[in-house]
Order: C-alpha cells, then sequence, then structure tokens
C-alpha cells in the first residue's frame, strides 16, 4: 500500500521511513505511531496542529493573505482548515500540506449542521420527531454527502439545552430537556460517526458548546451564563456526557462565560470535568475566535495571555483567533506554558488523523465518484420527505378541519411563506439547492391533484410591515373552498447571533389572519419558524395548526403529506410554547414553590402572574395525531424496590381511532422528597409506537437505580430511599397512568 506520509532519518531522530517495503506490524498501533511522529516534531510543527484557519479566501483570487496561508500550510504550521469543502479543493490543499517537511495531513471542517446538499429539517425540528433512528438516519446521510466532499469533521451536534425561546440558536439544538436531548446527542454522534472513526462514508461529530452556552442571559447569543453546579450537572451537562459515552471525537467549547470563566479559558470544565472526570480521549476545539475573545472578556492581558490561559485550560485547537500560531511557541519557551501540555492538545489531534486513515491515504475522503453517488442519491430526498413530515407538530385540530379531503373545487395558499423555498430550509446550510426545491403551494398543488384549482397570494412579505397586498390574498380566499395561511420567520431569523427580544409573529402576519377571519374564511394555519413563537390569536381562533419548523429541502411535500394525511402526524413538541413573552424563559421542568398554585381561582399571595395564567400556551411533548390513543392497565413488577433492583412498569396502549398512527409515550418522574428539591416532573424515557386502528400493544419501561438517582448538594450521583410518583403521558401536562413506588433504605 502506498503511504503518504514520511518521517525524517538525521542525527538523533527515530527512523521512521513508511514505505511499501516497511513492515506494518511497527505501526499498527497507533498510540505509537504518535508517538514515533511526535518525537520528531519541532515545536513549531506542534503549535502549528493546533492552529485551524478559514479556508474561504481560498475560493476567490489568488490574494497575499491566501499566499500567506499557502506558505503556513506548506511549513507545516497549519493542522486544520475549515470551510473548505468539494473534491477539488480539499485535495488541492491537503497537497500543500503534504509539501510540509513531515508531510502530516490537514483534517477538514465544516458545519454540516443538518445536512449538506440534502437539507433536513433544523435540528430543533428533528427533535420533534422523537424518533432516533430518523435521527440517526438524517446524520448518517449528512456524513455520507460530506465526506464524500473531502469534509473529515462537522462541527455538530450542538447538545445545548435551551429553555429561552429568545436565543436564536435554540434552532440547533433538541429542546429543553436534558434526557431527550442526551438520547438525540447519541443518536446523531452515532449517525455521523458510523461504527468507528476512519469509515469513508463517516466524520467526526463535535459535541458543542462546552458548556452552558444554551441559559446565556436574556436569551441574548455570546452573553454571560451564571447558575449553581448543581444546575450544571443536573441540566446542562447529561448530553454532553451522551455524547461523550456515544465516542464523539471531539468537543468545542462555547463563547460564553460561566460564573465568570470564559469557557474557553475554564479548567474546572476542560480538565477536571471533561478530560479528567469523564475521561475524553479525543481534543478540544475552541468555537470561532472565542480564544482572541478571551481579551475582549477582561480575561486575558493580550492575545498572548489567552493563548496560554486556553492552552493551560485545556483547550487543544485554536478555531481562527491566530493565538496558538502567534504566540504559543513564545508562551511555553517564556514558562508560561508547560511543554506536556503542548505534546498531550498535539497527541490529542494526531491520533484522530491516524485513526481517519489520513496519515495511509491522505486524499481518501476526496473521491469525486463517491462524491457524485452520494449528491445524486435519490433515496436521500425520500429521507428527508420522512423525516420532515415526522417532525411535523399538529398544535390544534378542531371539528376535524385536517386532513384536508381531496376532491375540493379550489384551494387559496397564502401567507408570506405560501411560496417560500430559501425559508424552508432554515440557516446554516451548506449547498443550497432553493430553486430546485418544491414550495408549499406547489406541494399542494401537486397534492391536490388536477381538479383542484390551487391559488395563491402571499399577502406580504415575512417582514410584513405594510398591508397593501392583503386585498389580493382576500380575493384568493374568497373564492377558495379551503384556506392555508403560511405564516412564521424567515430562515435568516433564527439560528447564530439571531436573537429576537420579541417571539411574536413578525410584523402584521397575525392581523392577515384576522382579516381573513373577518370575511369569513378561517384559514388552517402552517406555521415555519426555527424556535417556539408565540401566536395567541391564531392559537386561539384557528380551526386547526401545523408547526412545521424550516422543514428542509423536501420540506414543502412533507407539509403537504400532513396537511392532506397521506402522513398522520405523530410529532411532539421538544420545547415548551409560551403564551406571552413574560413568561419567558419557560419549561415543564421547574421546581416547586413555597407557594405553588393549586387553585386557579386562588392566586393571592402565590407564585403567579396577576395578568396571565403560568400555564405555558402548548406544553413540553404536545402534539396530536389524526387518530386517538388509550393508555389502560398500568402495572407494576413491584411497587417497592432495593438500591440494586428494579421494577418493570407497563401498560396497554391502543389506537382507539381510525386511522393508523405513530404515538409517542412518555414516563414522567417525581421525587417529592429529597435532600434537594426536584423538579415537578421529569422525563424519564419514551418510546415510540405505530398501531394500525384497533390495534394495541403492552408497553413497558424499566425503572431502576439510575432513574431516581439526582445529584445531591455535593454533587454526587445518588438515588434516596423513599417514595416517588410516576407518570405515564402523551405530554408533560397530559399524564394518563400514575403509580407510586418506593425505594427501600
Amino acid at each position: 500500500m502506498k503511504r503518504y506520509w514520511r518521517g525524517l532519518i538525521g542525527p538523533g531522530a527515530l527512523a521512521l521511513a513508511f514505505s511499501a517495503g516497511l513492515a506494518q506490524a511497527a505501526v499498527d498501533n497507533v498510540a505509537q505511531r504518535v508517538e514515533q511522529l511526535l518525537a520528531q516534531m519541532t515545536l513549531e510543527e506542534k503549535v502549528g496542529q493546533l492552529n485551524q484557519l478559514s479556508g474561504k479566501e481560498f475560493t476567490g483570487p489568488a490574494t497575499d493573505k491566501v499566499r500567506s496561508m499557502e506558505a503556513e500550510i506548506r511549513s507545516g504550521h497549519v493542522g486544520s482548515m475549515l470551510n473548505i469543502k468539494g473534491v477539488a479543493d480539499t485535495r488541492r490543499l491537503q497537497a500543500l500540506a503534504l509539501q510540509s517537511r513531515l508531510r502530516i495531513p490537514l483534517l477538514f471542517g465544516l458545519d454540516v449542521i443538518h445536512g449538506y446538499q440534502t437539507v433536513f429539517p433544523v435540528p430543533l425540528g428533528e427533535s420533534a420527531s422523537w424518533d432516533l433512528e430518523a435521527i440517526e438516519e438524517s446524520a448518517r446521510i449528512a456524513a455520507r454527502e460530506a465526506a464524500a466532499s473531502g469534509i473529515h469533521w462537522t462541527f455538530a451536534p450542538m447538545v445545548d439545552v435551551g429553555r429561552d425561546p429568545r436565543w436564536g440558536r435554540v434552532m440547533e439544538g433538541a429542546g429543553e430537556d436534558s434526557y431527550l436531548g442526551a438520547r438525540i446527542a447519541e443518536a446523531r454522534v452515532r449517525g455521523f460517526q458510523g461504527a468507528r472513526l476512519g469509515g469513508v462514508e463517516s466524520v467526526m461529530a463535535t459535541a458543542k458548546h462546552f458548556a452552558g452556552y444554551g441559559a446565556s442571559v436574556a436569551g441574548r447569543d455570546y452573553n454571560a451564563v451564571d447558575m449553581s453546579d448543581q444546575q450544571l450537572h443536573e441540566t446542562y451537562l447529561p448530553p454532553f456526557k451522551a455524547a461523550l459515552d456515544a465516542g464523539a471525537a471531539t468537543f468545542m467549547n462555547a463563547f460564553n462565560t460561566l460564573n465568570g470563566i470564559p469557557a474557553t479559558g475554564h479548567a474546572g470544565l476542560q480538565r477536571d470535568i471533561l478530560k479528567g472526570a469523564w475521561g475524553f480521549k479525543g481534543f478540544v476545539v475552541s468555537d470561532w475566535g472565542s480564544v482572541r475573545e478571551m481579551v475582549v472578556h477582561g480575561y486575558a492581558d493580550d492575545l498572548a495571555d489567552a493563548a496560554a490561559k486556553a492552552l493551560n485550560a485545556g483547550s487543544d485547537m485554536d478555531m481562527e483567533s491566530n493565538a496558538f500560531s502567534s504566540s504559543l511557541v513564545a508562551q511555553v519557551r517564556a514558562g508560561k506554558v508547560a511543554l506536556a501540555q503542548v505534546d498531550d492538545a498535539v497527541r490529542r489531534v494526531l491520533t484522530k488523523k491516524f485513526e481517519l486513515g489520513l496519515f495511509d491515504d491522505p486524499y481518501r475522503f476526496s473521491s469525486a465518484a463517491r462524491e457524485q453517488a452520494a449528491l445524486s442519491d435519490p433515496r436521500h430526498a425520500q429521507a428527508a420527505r420522512r423525516v420532515a413530515a415526522k417532525s411535523i407538530v399538529l398544535l390544534k385540530n378542531e371539528g376535524g378541519a385536517l386532513p384536508l379531503r381531496r376532491g375540493l373545487r379550489s384551494i387559496a395558499v397564502v401567507g408570506p411563506l405560501a411560496d417560500a423555498r430559501r425559508d424552508l430550509e432554515g440557516g446554516w446550510i451548506v449547498k443550497s439547492n432553493a430553486d430546485k426545491m418544491a414550495s408549499l403551494v406547489d406541494a399542494v398543488r401537486e397534492a391536490a391533484g388536477p381538479g383542484t384549482r390551487v391559488s395563491y397570494a402571499p399577502g406580504c412579505d415575512v417582514a410584513c410591515r405594510g398591508a397593501n397586498g392583503f386585498e389580493a390574498a382576500l380575493r384568493a380566499a374568497r373564492d377558495a373552498d379551503t384556506v392555508v395561511l403560511a405564516v412564521g420567520e424567515s430562515w435568516d431569523m433564527s439560528g447564530e447571533a439571531k436573537s429576537r427580544a420579541d417571539i411574536k409573529l413578525p410584523g402584521r402576519q397575525d392581523e392577515l389572519f384576522a382579516a381573513l377571519r373577518a370575511i369569513g374564511k378561517t384559514p388552517v394555519v402552517v406555521v415555519m419558524a426555527g424556535r417556539p413563537l408565540i401566536f395567541e390569536r391564531l392559537a386561539e381562533e384557528a380551526p386547526a395548526i401545523l408547526y412545521a419548523w424550516f422543514p428542509g429541502s423536501e420540506g414543502g411535500r412533507a407539509v403537504a403529506d400532513v396537511l392532506f394525511g397521506d402522513v398522520t402526524p405523530s410529532a411532539k413538541l421538544p420545547m415548551t410554547f409560551p403564551r406571552n413573552m413574560g413568561q419567558v424563559p419557560i419549561s415543564y421542568q421547574q421546581y416547586e414553590t413555597g407557594r405553588p398554585v393549586r387553585d386557579v381561582n386562588n392566586i393571592v399571595y402565590k407564585s403567579a402572574y396577576i395578568d396571565s395564567p403560568n400555564t405555558p400556551r402548548y406544553a413540553f411533548g404536545h402534539g396530536l395525531s389524526y387518530t386517538s390513543f388509550g393508555y389502560r392497565d398500568l402495572r407494576l413488577s413491584s411497587n417497592s424496590m432495593r438500591a440494586d433492583g428494579k421494577i418493570t412498569l407497563s401498560f396497554t396502549l391502543a389506537n382507539t381511532g381510525k386511522r393508523a398512527g405513530a404515538e409517542v409515550a412518555q414516563l414522567y418522574l417525581r421525587d417529592p422528597v429529597a435532600s434537594v428539591v426536584r423538579p415537578v416532573k421529569e422525563l424519564k424515557g419514551f418510546q415510540r409506537i405505530a398501531l394500525q386502528p384497533g390495534e394495541q400493544r403492552q408497553v413497558s419501561f424499566t425503572i431502576d437505580r439510575e432513574t431516581l438517582s439526582f445529584f445531591d448538594r455535593k454533587l454526587a450521583w445518588t438515588a434516596e430511599p423513599g417514595k416517588f410518583e410516576l407518570m405515564v403521558g402523551s405530554a408533560s401536562d397530559d399524564i394518563r397512568l400514575r403509580q407510586t413506588i418506593e425505594l427501600a433504605p
């Protein structure tokens, strides 16, 4: 086999001549190969492996900056590039790296967040499916397309728990619950990485942002985070631990400060927890410029001080700050950074390059034939349509307004997102195919058939600052048997740096709904967005509401599939939907107060608002169906258990309606008395079960010590003896069955 990496043979150097004649037995062990290479490297070359640069400039003319970056790559002073994609460009830059003294290949990283060319629903939307197999499939397809195009590494999944919908990056995560988030983190890591690193249809995953980023003050991106250690360990760290246990190759630290310390320079997070207590063997990459930003935070004197503090705290690779490349050698020589710390970081990076097989063939991920096959595979679009349909939440359906029946004389599809294409994709798109996509009105025309006239008028754009277009929308609606109104956000209203102080429907969109009502046309509503929105008028007055999120490149057809009943909706909310801004942040997993509201008619001196209910508009786990499900016959294998024991909870789930459908049965727990006050309800399990009409099935959950455990005041993971309430239901506010068990002393 041809070997692309060779070492140097010289006085005092370890002979490492990789050639066809060298016995493979000498280099089979990755750790040995890493140590052999590390022994050959100068300090400058070691620091180069910790330096990641953006390659966006390489897509343009050959400027002085591009020529300077090329020289850095040839000198071995760049370990990784991001924002480079495609076989031609990745091969060209890899060839530059192979001109360096030690011929160490580059890692190519990219934000492949919810698809490469095939765009799946945004991660928050996918999470609404509660379908771990579908979520894993989505990541696997994204990995296949990206890896064939020369990408080794994706900066996903984002596993931050998000409970404030003002924060735009809730779009990128799995919602408000740490248990659901942990299971989705595992699924996405498995999907991206496959059975092992090194498969040419897999990419390295990155668990981000470590840690606490989702709790930024006031829901404002990049803002400070201040929380107790109890809350950090109980709520925000579990999805990261799950990602690590699933094999996540890398972690990315966060932009925020955590209790006054920037996450990039937080040794408690990176060295004590991640690399210490958890035993993480991969490497940590900074977020974009976050090493440099420690100076702005007021935590570091200058770039050199920031470089030393980041490396000492456990940040292994510097993304786009140029802090390590400009300062780290001098900091080591000045005694401010131990060489052993640098070696540890380099060892972690080199290990991943060996595991990916890049030293054996640096071009193995850049295959024109595989790229063409992956990017033209029709199965990928089919999967995107299936996943999108599973992600669409039926929030409301009064009087059987949905599904729409075929054979209608006419349908009007109106609203600012009725003919949207690019907006269907959401943010973080690698290769947008918006021109080739079917919009909602296109898809309704396809689904309705030639006998139904489908008219369209936008009414206004997404910002909807004026009502000049309302009349055209009203004309289209007047003559229609049914009206579908598509409202929500544009793709660039959610995502990074897209925090919103007001998360109501933009502009006058709800006035368009009111105008349709005024002419006697109450529409079925489709909402597209990257976060929970507030839409009280629609929630009160619309007969049916589908929440489609940003559903991806096949999203228009997926929405039509649900509208016409070709797919029975089964999605459940991964985040609580507030009634108004005053309730934000809001989560079902609240803690009991000393003055809870037991009676909504008696809120005096209670923990309540005088101008709003405490309850959300739509609760965590909520989602309706075109069929109905019955829960009955709850049984326990025992009412008590010892610490090393188990209890099986089982019940019968039946499809009591007339359509096939899938139900997400949810298991919740309450620990009513503990040494640390526990939430009033915690998700502890779920199962997604498909049933035919009239079909029933026994569903079981296992309760063990782990299920009952929590972090006590000393942050010890423990289960305390006592009584626990088990709750099974269709949503966090729709509990159908309850039973109490006891953990014996």
